[in-house]
């Protein structure tokens, strides 16, 4: 596992810092990893990235030293499948509401005997066929697989989802979860937070990383203090138009 890797990092006990990319630049990947983040996912569920796209983008993070994530649009094993073949670090997957959504998704994510993944050594991700049979294995034990618990239900089924073997990290997601909750968009409101401070002692105490979304640096320390070690911090349009607006605002006062 290279030196570079988040899995490594997480292990390591860091905490990692790390935007949502929606534009298909791989100068933007680039600049991420020049200022110290340490992974990208790239988001094929909100962003309009196809396939193709997010393959060069995550050569292009590997090469600039950032780790690529590729978000997916549903729990589908056929879309994870494609999604861990072009050679990410891992697959985020939104929308998991109970075990029976986190077996489905191991089992697509993870090659026999941990799943039942897709088979061919002729994939990026299998570096193709370079290294034989040998690299499924290799595969099993370094690709994460990160979940999106955003919603009641998921939460109120977190115990059970988070008893499942192979998961990584329980991404906790404030705007869906205050949709659920009747209250779309207050993402600040105590009852979303409440309930996510509440999940974040819980998935902390079954040994897997906390990750959930921040729109700024200072919600990210929140949460960073709150025991959260996975921040999704803002997303690269908001990023790039907040920085033009400074600048506008500056000049114009």
């Amino acid at each position: 596992m290279s030196e570079t890797s988040l899995k490594t990092k997480l292990k390591a006990g860091e905490v990692v810092l790390g935007p949502f990319v929606n534009l298909a630049s791989g100068a933007l990947i680039e600049i991420a990893a020049y200022a110290g983040f340490d992974f990208v996912v790239l988001d094929t569920e909100h962003g309009p990235l196809d396939i193709e796209t997010t393959e060069n983008l995550c050569r292009v993070a590997k090469g600039a030293g950032i780790s690529p994530i590729v978000r997916v649009r549903e729990n589908d094993p056929p879309q994870v499948l494609r999604a861990l073949d072009i050679g990410p670090e891992g697959v985020q997957v939104p929308q998991i509401r109970t075990r029976s959504d986190a077996e489905t998704l191991v089992e697509a994510a993870k090659y026999a005997p941990l799943g039942m993944r897709g088979v061919s050594p002729y994939t990026r991700a299998a570096r193709y066929f370079a290294e034989g049979g040998q690299i499924f294995e290799r595969l099993n034990r370094e690709s994460m697989v990160l979940i999106h618990v955003e919603g009641v239900e998921g939460l109120e089924n977190l115990d059970a989802i988070i008893a499942v073997p192979g998961l990584d990290v329980v991404f906790l997601g404030p705007y869906d979860l205050s949709q659920s909750l009747g209250i779309p968009g207050q993402v600040s409101d105590p009852r979303v937070v409440d309930r996510m401070r509440e999940a974040t002692v819980e998935i902390n105490k079954a040994g897997l990383t906390v990750g959930t979304f921040a729109d700024s640096p200072e919600a990210a320390n929140r949460w960073i203090d709150a025991g959260v070690r996975y921040i999704a911090l803002s997303v690269d349009t908001g990023i790039y138009l907040h920085g033009c607006r400074s600048m506008v605002d500056a000049v114009r006062g």
